[in-house]
């Protein structure tokens, strides 16, 4: 039943073979099964079922869902990851949420991830760190790191991520799913613990592209489009633009170049091309924003939380209005300029900017910055991007992207089956 995806489960439950009941109390018993992985911080049984069983309907009819544990659910403890909230139990519940609520699906859970959406490992401090079923001993990638182990592991076949520097991208790859980042404002982020609201975003996780749109049209309110890559033209990318001088030179990544003759076979002509740069260091905004973010807790609480973020925000602390205004007019150039350059529908590179990193002893600080060399650049420019697996396509347009990633799934399957 697990196994299902949620478009399945969506049939079943509408033409009465499948008891959303029945749904519901398998992914529960999944999450039991599989506690090891540490992918969920709080169960929400009762409230599941008791929705279950007044019944529901919609294009996500009884579809269970594991919601990253940043976003607010009404009733239901919602920590931020965080030791700091782990009594906190939201009045409303994020918009987002609440959309795919309203297309019937039923939130089983909340995931566990990076403290405050802000790490790439899915190591947690209070909460434990999430484990990968897919390759043990690896990292399973943050900071949406709950949801993709659950999906990877079959407990649900649909989760709700929030995705600022690659957080929903960087776990898909890692635990081979797929993880979906719409545009920039295209999915409200009413509800959800900001970390940098220039760059926060929303979106679906799950096994297949085609969960992704169907839960994607009900975040953002319109059709998921139909799978189209002929005609297209995609720019290889081989080496990420740096967003400040912190990333250093990144090196060049040539993985990416093993997709260009299946990306042919479609009918898409393929070019390699470089992204723009932006003309100051980027940095300052992000750190500006994180600041002002947890000024109501940091540094008056700065014992409570764990060494990574401290050390994160400590950082953040010592940058300047001026230096974080610089900032902002930079990256507002950056996407005025990347809104025509380079000419090219789509942008394929791989996913991660480091190869497969071991949990045992890995340094957050150390790897998050060339860990999502190829993630970031599309939080900062506002594109749209998806990660199917360890490939990802990007681009300016939601129903491009959505569009090109459909039409390699159909053609060459789901992101379960990595590398080229």
């Amino acid at each position: 039943m697990s196994a299902l995806s949620a478009a399945e489960i969506a049939d079943g439950v509408r033409a009465r073979t499948l008891d959303p009941v029945d749904v519901v109390e398998r992914s529960l018993a999944a999450i039991e099964a599989n506690e090891e992985l540490n992918a969920v911080i709080t169960v929400c049984a009762d409230e599941a079922l008791a929705r279950a069983r007044t019944g529901v309907s919609g294009p996500l009819a009884g579809v269970p869902v594991l919601v990253k544990d940043v976003l607010d659910t009404a009733g239901v403890r919602t920590t931020y990851g965080s030791s700091i909230y782990r009594e906190h139990v939201p009045e409303r519940t994020a918009a987002a949420v609440q959309r795919l609520e309203a297309a019937g699906a039923i939130v089983i859970g909340k995931a566990n991830c990076h403290e405050f959406a802000w790490g790439v490992t899915g190591q947690n401090p209070h909460w434990g760190d999430v484990r990968n079923p897919l390759r043990p001993g690896r990292i399973a990638g943050g900071s949406s790191s709950g949801n993709a182990a659950a999906l990877a592991a079959e407990i649900c076949p649909l989760a709700l991520g929030t995705d600022t520097g690659g957080s929903i991208r960087m776990p898909s790859a890692c635990c081979g799913t797929v993880g979906y980042k719409p545009s920039f404002g295209k999915v409200p982020t009413d509800g959800c613990f900001p970390l940098c609201p220039s760059f926060d975003t929303i979106g679906p996780m799950a096994r297949s592209v085609s969960d992704c749109a169907l839960a994607y049209s009900m975040l953002a309110l319109e059709p998921a489009p139909a799978p189209a890559l002929e005609g297209l033209t995609v720019g290889l990318l081989d080496r990420p633009p740096a967003v400040g001088p912190p990333d250093g030179e990144p090196p060049a990544d040539r993985r990416a170049s093993a997709y260009v003759e299946r990306l042919e076979r479609l009918g898409a002509r393929v070019v390699e091309v470089e992204l723009p740069a932006p003309e100051l260091d980027t940095w300052p905004l992000f750190y500006a924003e994180a600041a002002t973010s947890h000024r109501a807790t940091f540094p008056a609480r700065r014992s409570e939380y764990g060494e990574d973020l401290r050390t994160k925000l400590d950082d953040a602390q010592a940058i300047g209005r001026r230096e974080a205004r610089a900032a902002k007019r930079a990256v507002d150039a950056w996407r005025e300029r990347a809104a025509d350059e380079p000419q090219v529908d789509l942008v394929v590179s791989p996913t991660l900017g480091v190869a497969e990193i071991p949990a045992a002893d890995v340094s957050e600080l150390a790897i998050r910055v060339p860990f999502s060399a190829f993630t970031r650049p599309f939080n900062y420019l506002g594109w749209a991007a998806v990660a199917l697996g360890e490939l990802q396509l990007a681009g300016r347009s939601d129903a491009t992207v959505l569009g090109a990633a459909l039409a390699w799934e159909e053609a060459y399957g789901s992101a379960s089956v990595t590398g080229a």
